[in-house]
């Protein structure tokens, strides 16, 4: 396998899991979103996926 192919199936499993990664997150939106309607009165549960 050249390195142009290496490069370019690097590339494309790079894109893979972005993509991948972005459906995830916008699950995640969403999700918090509902959870935010129901019941507007109690505070959020933190996720632990955000870094402060």
């Amino acid at each position: 396998m050249s390195k142009s192919d290496e490069a370019r199936l690097r590339e494309q499993r790079l894109a893979q899991k972005l993509r991948e990664n972005l459906k995830r997150r916008k699950a995640q939106v969403r999700a918090r979103a509902q959870s935010d309607a129901r019941a507007p009165g109690e505070p959020a549960k933190p996720t632990g996926d955000q870094k402060d």
